[in-house]
């Protein structure tokens, strides 16, 4: 083990973090939040971090006790020449992701990258942790010099998707390896979205829930984020042109204590805290929308009461995509 710090790119110049990192980090509306990007809207405090742990946790149990889906371990074979193997995690939050998989293949050098220093210091030796604003035309990292790219749970904080992963086919070696996983926005009741209940004009049994996720979507969408890139990530891969063997799965991700299957029932436990710890953090950013305090807090209220005492099962959307770059 070693004490790494990260490293920033603010105009593509190197600054190193130090043991003060309070330069990377602002308050709004009793939140801390991180100063590189305003469109990426929750928090980057002790809370979040923990909210990462458990999604996390969440995709270990749905990738069957795996750190990743797809064949990692093809793409992580050091190829003729090829000292070793190069890894970038995008959107890295606490870090758990890299600091597994660098554990796991110690042969590999890993990244990880987000836009705050919330990841821990002290991490194996192939592990480091790097700030940077994904959200850019050109990012500041090599051609053809990776051999896996991995990005989950981060397209709210990215204005144009198809554009990132032009730039991730840039930075991917002929034959790397890229995994997407973004969850839906669009909330699940009892099997039915959002919209086939306003479709059939029945109620969702969900009012509150329902209520909050569609201005969390509007809010998204005043920031310029297309909310429809979840379930296009095949899609939008595919149009790029850089990519083939394209595996695309998808499904429902279980919110709460309803599930018999003792698997799914790990999994929707730790769903359900995961959107516990969400909810309030969401609140700077509808009040940063203009709504009003009191506004915002009933309409957490009235989704935390719809996630306490569900009537029906909630459910979100996961979609995972991976594929290799055109050789």
């Amino acid at each position: 083990m070693r004490l790494n710090y990260p490293v920033v790119f603010p105009l593509n110049q190197i600054t190193y973090v130090g043991e003060d990192d309070s330069q990377f980090f602002c308050h709004i509306h009793g939140r801390r939040f991180n100063v590189l990007s305003n469109r990426y809207m929750l928090p980057a405090d002790e809370e979040e971090v923990r909210r990462s742990e458990l999604q996390h946790k969440m995709l270990q149990f749905l990738f069957a006790g795996k750190n990743y889906v797809g064949p990692v371990g093809e793409a992580l074979t050091p190829k003729d020449g090829q000292e070793r193997c190069r890894v970038l995690d995008f959107g890295t939050g606490g870090g758990f992701w890299a600091v597994d998989l660098a554990d796991e293949f110690p042969g590999a050098e890993v990244v990880g990258v987000d836009l705050a220093p919330i990841q821990p210091r002290e991490v194996p030796a192939n592990c480091t942790f790097e700030l940077c604003d994904l959200d850019q035309w050109y990012l500041p990292y090599p051609t053809g010099h990776f051999d896996v790219v991995h990005a989950r749970f981060m397209h709210t904080g990215i204005e144009n998707y198809p554009r990132f992963l032009h730039e991730i086919a840039r930075m991917l070696r002929p034959g790397g390896l890229v995994i997407l996983i973004e969850p839906d926005t669009e909330p699940i009741a009892d099997g039915k979205t959002a919209s086939e209940f306003t479709r059939s004009g029945q109620p969702s049994g969900m009012r509150g829930w329902f209520a909050l996720w569609e201005a969390y979507r509007q809010c998204l969408r005043n920031k310029g984020i297309d909310v429809t890139v979840p379930p296009e990530l095949s899609n939008i891969l595919s149009a790029t042109g850089e990519f083939d063997r394209i595996v695309s799965q998808e499904g429902n991700i279980p919110i709460g204590f309803w599930p018999k299957d003792p698997v799914a029932l790990s999994i929707g436990q730790l769903a359900w805290m995961n959107y516990d710890i969400m909810l309030p953090a969401m609140k700077p950013l509808f009040q940063s929308a203009g709504m009003r305090e009191w506004e915002a807090k009933k309409l957490i209220e009235e989704a935390h009461q719809d996630l306490y005492y569900p009537l029906v099962r909630a459910s979100t959307r996961l979609h995972i995509v991976h594929a290799f770059k055109k050789p």
